[in-house]
């Protein structure tokens, strides 16, 4: 799975959000703090904003907070808001692939790929992210001998 620019920023907007919850946080504050462009923030805000996720206030006194709170958004619904589904081949979701031959169970294999990563980004929520105590079958996954190695 490759998180992109967006996808990254939005967690990390999301996570600021979650730590000043339930007040306003305007989108020039979560920008510094995250170090982040301000207008690729607005438009992720936006996108955060359309799905639910997120309100905005206008005014002086305005910004942005969550929606609900933090114990109940998780990582996974941040991520498909900016970034679509969470596992997808040439476009199609996992189970709309069909192949012919020597690949014909290559679907339930990409099927297997997306449903490991919705144990970890559905079952994280912000509040778990931003106090770090995830659940105990994803930190399992971070103590596994080459979990921190690139392959």
């Amino acid at each position: 799975m490759q998180i992109s620019a967006r996808g990254d920023y939005a967690v990390r907007a999301a996570l600021s959000l979650a730590a000043t919850y339930p007040s306003l946080m305007s989108t020039q504050a979560i920008a510094t703090e995250q170090d982040m462009p301000r207008k690729f923030l607005e438009a992720i805000l936006a996108d955060l904003r359309r799905a639910g996720l997120v309100r905005a206030q206008r005014g002086a006194e305005g910004g942005y907070t969550l929606a609900r709170p933090p114990r109940e958004v998780t990582i996974g619904a941040i991520l498909r808001a900016v970034e679509g589904p969470l596992a997808g081949v040439r476009g199609l979701r996992p189970e709309e692939t069909r192949y012919d031959g020597a690949a014909e169970h290559l679907p339930g294999l990409w099927v297997a790929v997306r449903a490991a990563v919705r144990q970890v980004v559905d079952e994280v929520s912000l509040a778990e992210a931003l106090n770090g105590r995830l659940p105990a079958h994803v930190r399992k996954l971070t103590t596994q001998p080459d979990a921190w190695e690139p392959r």
